[in-house]
């Protein structure tokens, strides 16, 4: 990590708790550290969580449908009154995600401060983790879970679109209201990925029923694993990401625009859609985004007049002495407001669209 070191010049050998440094100090700097590495979380989960709230319950609502009334020539009588429809409900989650202090008044007199810093890291590492596991999980499992909250009774949390009681708002070219589901299943093997069986083309025309499709296409993302980029490139309308210590020639299409803040990196375009190739997208699976809509997820935590941080904490009682602790401590939870926006594809033969192991 190198921050601690050189945000208290100190040599890695130098004791962490010596007289020449109080823990007060050295607890300001970790978390100087821990806010900038909640930062790059935060970017790099932009492109799927729309913000943060304290709220556990809202309606999620978008424009109702129809058209105006056609009250003839000479209305004598005043039209029905519009209702705005388009709205559901959905709740989110809030659970502590903790790791236990090992120190002790003896192990803490011998740290040095390359041992807090490798302390840290790890720490900082699970925190990573566990960011991106929850907002995975709230990806692709496709069921709605039950969430016990100590105030506000049982919630419950909403996935994507998953073929539920909910109506949306009419897709491009419908008037009529309708379930729907985002959690789909290709009906070929990843195998058999070609022109004719593109996915490109089914999770942009899912998404872009919702959001509209423009001239000149959309900006939709699309998250693979990398076990699904030698089929992609080989499709026919795919356009790689120039290296970018090679110059293209005059005649060589060139990408631009590509989307920022995102985890993974962006391969190349297919069928309107970016393509970013994203390690932790299990295998045979796609998730599609699109980036000029609302995020799909919300991340829920403590009102502010709590007085509860946001992000990983080291909780402790005695400001001077923080260290003398029990665990770390970093309070959220996600759940989906905008369950439109995003596609689940599984590449597979079995009938139906299952959760991977990992997520269920």
């Amino acid at each position: 990590m190198g921050y601690i070191l050189g945000a208290l010049n100190l040599n890695d050998s130098d004791r962490a708790f010596g007289e020449t440094v109080g823990q007060r100090l050295v607890y300001d700097a970790i978390q100087t550290y821990l806010t900038q590495v909640q930062m790059e979380i935060d970017k790099a989960q932009s492109i799927f969580i729309a913000e943060e709230t304290d709220a556990f319950k809202e309606r999620y609502k978008l424009p109702g449908s129809g058209r105006l009334q056609d009250m003839g020539f000479d209305p004598r009588t005043l039209p029905g009154t519009v209702k705005t429809t388009g709205g559901w409900d959905v709740a989110y989650p809030l659970s502590s995600h903790q790791a236990g202090v090992a120190w002790s008044r003896v192990t803490m007199a011998y740290m040095t401060v390359g041992d807090l810093e490798r302390h840290i890291q790890t720490v900082s590492v699970q925190n990573v983790n566990t960011s991106r596991y929850e907002l995975l999980k709230a990806i692709f499992n496709s069921a709605q879970d039950t969430f016990s909250d100590p105030k506000n009774g049982s919630l419950s949390v909403e996935p994507l679109a998953n073929g539920d009681a909910v109506v949306y708002p009419p897709v491009i070219g419908s008037e009529s209201q309708a379930t729907d589901t985002h959690y789909l299943e290709s009906g070929y093997a990843a195998s058999g990925i070609s022109d004719t069986n593109n996915p490109y083309v089914t999770i942009e025309a899912e998404l872009c029923e919702h959001f509209g499709k423009s001239q000149g296409n959309d900006n939709v993302a699309v998250f693979i694993n990398v076990a699904q980029k030698a089929k992609t490139e080989d499709l026919t309308d795919f356009v790689e990401v120039t290296d970018r210590f090679v110059i293209p020639g005059t005649q060589t299409a060139r990408l631009t625009g590509l989307p920022a803040g995102h985890p993974g990196r962006v391969i190349g375009r297919s069928n309107g859609c970016w393509i970013i190739e994203w390690d932790w997208i299990p295998a045979n699976y796609m998730v599609g985004i699109h980036l000029d809509a609302d995020p799909p997820l919300k991340r829920r935590v403590d009102p502010a007049d709590t007085g509860l941080s946001t992000g990983l904490q080291l909780v402790f009682e005695d400001m001077d002495h923080p260290f003398e602790a029990q665990y770390w401590d970093n309070r959220f939870g996600l759940g989906c407001g905008n369950r439109l926006n995003g596609v689940v594809l599984e590449l597979g033969t079995g009938g139906s669209y299952t959760v991977p192991a990992a997520y269920a």
